[in-house]
């Protein structure tokens, strides 16, 4: 293939091109290489929902939440899964690539993007599951907030490319964040709306809750079902923490581009 039809190296249509083609090779590997392939996109939030779910409406009485849960929930753990691996795999982006790392011109924040990219292909894949109980629970609702999915998924690609610039190259020179990341993620799924609504806190903790930066970015996910989720405040502290996360990250990653190559 020329360079004229991907672009010369260095210009923006090349680093599309080569991000779009690592991306689609994470995806390849991930599907041929396992028996289930594409259900293994789903078989994790749906499991999870169908645990919480049970617990929550079958053996426990629940006050979090909204009818019907099982739509609430999934509307969320599907996002959630993007962000878990995403943040997951940013603790060896480097890592685990570390020869093409070293010798290629590509720039180096195309090993973060591509984490990015090939977990937020696996969500919209995930999709249909959100639209199977969406169309079948009983109770659901469907609405104009729809249009708030995309910008959804805007904001948590914001908020990963952020994460991912500022986690991967942490990671490479101190060891030890890699675990340290596994235990975060672990808390931070009770610290997000996932299996709750930001309200149901006690009125103390809300505003706290809200400066999660995930939770307005949920409650975008979930308008199209649950448009009384709406929150201006919780959004805008979300948008804000999403950008700021990706300033900090840019800065972090062009501070720490050298002795990270040194380190691999």
């Amino acid at each position: 293939m020329s360079h004229t039809a991907v672009g010369a190296p260095g210009t923006p249509r090349r680093y599309l091109h080569s991000l779009w083609l690592l991306s689609a090779r994470d995806l390849r590997v991930r599907y041929s290489t396992s028996f289930l392939g594409y259900l293994w996109s789903v078989l994790d939030p749906l499991v999870m929902s169908a645990i919480y779910w049970f617990v929550f409406t079958q053996i426990f009485k629940r006050d979090v939440g909204e009818e019907p849960y099982i739509v609430f929930l999934i509307s969320a753990l599907l996002p959630w899964v993007w962000f878990n691996a995403s943040v997951s795999d940013f603790t060896r982006a480097f890592k685990k690539d570390a020869r093409l790392v070293r010798s290629t011109a590509i720039p180096r924040s195309i090993w973060v993007n591509r984490i990015v990219l090939s977990k937020g292909m696996e969500y919209l894949f995930s999709l249909p599951v959100l639209v199977v109980f969406a169309v079948f629970a009983p109770g659901t609702q469907f609405g104009w907030g729809v249009l708030w999915m995309p910008v959804a998924m805007l904001l948590q690609t914001i908020l990963l490319v952020g994460l991912g610039l500022l986690i991967a190259p942490l990671c490479v020179l101190y060891v030890d964040l890699e675990r340290t990341t596994a235990l975060i993620l672990r808390a931070m799924f009770y610290a997000t709306p996932i299996i709750y609504n930001v309200t149901d806190l006690p009125s103390n903790f809300q505003i706290l809750g809200a400066f999660n930066p995930l939770a307005g970015i949920f409650m975008l996910y979930r308008m199209p079902f649950f448009p009384d989720q709406w929150n201006l405040l919780t959004l805008l502290i979300s948008v804000f923490m999403s950008f700021a996360i990706l300033a900090l990250g840019m800065w972090v990653f062009r501070v720490m581009e050298r002795p990270v190559l040194k380190e691999l």
